[in-house]
């Protein structure tokens, strides 16, 4: 895959060249994944890779002025994992991150409806029933229901039942919790003299977990602190990067060079 885009993005250039290349990678991977990111970059024709914090890249795609002293809190909520990061003079102050993200909000929708319906579904259908009527917090609108479709475990028959939304936020409760409890550590985690200034901007929430109803409130809740959700959670990181990449001399600080 990283060899077809490299392929499309040099594919007009006069001279064949080795590019350099700059990958977003989750705050908590190991030497061992960073080592294999790099492999699979060089091997896919990159000669030099730079690896960039998802949460900087995130805090950098929504305008956050990562550059200051003045402390910034993002919380990226993606498919695999959560990063939650205090930022400040273009470096992690202190940073949190959880291998719980979407896919499991997904899972867990999934285990509820075959241990409560006797019903089997793939990943695809739970993910529509999250983005439907999935919520971590009590609506304004009052209860919503949905039809699923999926077999039955017993018959092997298709079938149809009717799933509320009460029951969706009460099967997502575990993998919510987590990430509740991830920002609360990561805040107390925070530097006395950042914290501040978090109390005043509040936290910016970011990717594709962001859009999941009801999460800012429960954070808001939790935390007793302003929660902005940007308007576009899915591209912050990717447009991090872009920018990164049309500035790199002003983000050269927020930038590792892997090597061997």
């Amino acid at each position: 895959m990283l060899r077809d885009f490299l392929e499309r993005v040099l594919k007009h250039r006069f001279m064949p060249v080795r590019p350099k290349v700059l990958i977003s990678v989750p705050s908590g991977i190991t030497e061992v994944e960073k080592r294999a990111v790099r492999d699979s970059a060089e091997s896919a024709g990159a000669k030099e890779v730079y690896l960039v914090p998802e949460p900087m890249a995130a805090a950098i795609g929504v305008g956050l002025p990562v550059e200051t002293p003045t402390g910034n809190m993002v919380i990226d909520i993606g498919g695999g994992t959560t990063e939650i990061a205090v930022i400040a003079l273009s470096g992690i102050v202190s940073d949190t991150s959880i291998r719980v993200g979407g896919d499991e909000f997904d899972e867990a929708i999934l285990q509820f409806l075959r241990k409560t319906y006797n019903i089997l579904i793939g990943e695809p259908t739970a993910e529509l029933v999250k983005m439907t009527i999935g919520s971590a917090y009590p609506s304004d609108r009052g209860e919503e229901v949905m039809e699923v479709k999926g077999r039955d475990i017993v018959s092997g028959i298709p079938k149809t039942v009717k799933v509320g939304s009460a029951e969706v936020r009460e099967s997502i409760q575990e993998p919510i919790a987590a990430v509740v409890d991830a920002v609360r550590m990561a805040l107390e985690r925070t530097p006395p003299e950042l914290a501040s200034d978090i109390v005043d901007r509040g936290i910016v929430m970011t990717g594709g977990g962001a859009l999941l109803k009801g999460l800012d409130s429960l954070l808001r809740e939790n935390t007793s602190l302003p929660i902005n959700v940007d308007e576009e959670p899915l591209t912050c990181v990717v447009r991090g990067t872009g920018r990164i990449l049309d500035d790199p001399e002003k983000y050269r600080g927020v930038l590792t060079l892997s090597r061997h």
